[in-house]
């Protein structure tokens, strides 16, 4: 069975220790469900408990998936894996997503990676910045803002075929990161 770091703070935040977690979960017959199924169990045994039952329910389905085998960290439901890079910056959401831009455009890395034209949307609350990678998977930027008028860069690649991939990408994009905040 698939060790899961977060399983201490799924403890903590929802008030249950694992093992009741995984008794409930066996209760309802989670072990012969599919994740579209198990959320919504979770999501109706969390309601009135805690703030954001939605994002708890997913992550107690996602490890409990992965505490029965059924999944390794870093993989989705559909058997893809995915990565994530998030470094924090001294840029306002704004500027962060137009320094990226001027960046990504710019950056050797980004540009052998990217296939097409990327694309940017957003809103107050986030900017983005998606493209699809040469090898099928996707890339997304997010320009994240912080309670200090900052924003993080979250760099997200999903849809890759293996945990091999998963951790070449997140080197990969670790030091992008470090190129455009100059950490490298």
């Amino acid at each position: 069975m698939a060790e899961n770091s977060r399983i201490r703070t799924i403890e903590q935040a929802t008030g249950r220790t694992w093992e009741d977690w995984c008794r409930f979960l066996d209760g309802v017959g989670a072990r012969d469900l599919d994740h579209a199924q198990i959320a919504p169990k979770v999501h109706a045994e969390l309601e009135g408990s805690v703030e954001s039952a939605g994002w708890w329910a997913q992550s107690v389905t996602v490890a409990y998936e992965q505490f029965i085998g059924r999944r390794l960290p870093g993989q989705r439901a559909d058997g893809r894996f995915e990565t994530s890079v998030s470094r924090s910056t001294p840029f306002d959401m704004r500027e962060l997503m137009d320094r990226w831009e001027q960046f990504a455009a710019g950056d050797e890395s980004v540009r052998d990676l990217v296939v097409g034209d990327a694309r940017v949307s957003g809103s107050e609350r986030r900017l983005t910045w998606r493209a699809r990678a040469a090898d099928g998977s996707s890339l997304v930027v997010t320009s994240e803002p912080k309670k200090n008028g900052t924003a993080s860069l979250v760099v997200t690649h999903a849809g890759l075929p293996s945990p091999e991939a998963m951790a070449a990408a997140r080197d990969t994009w670790a030091a992008v990161a470090g190129r455009f905040l100059g950490r490298d």
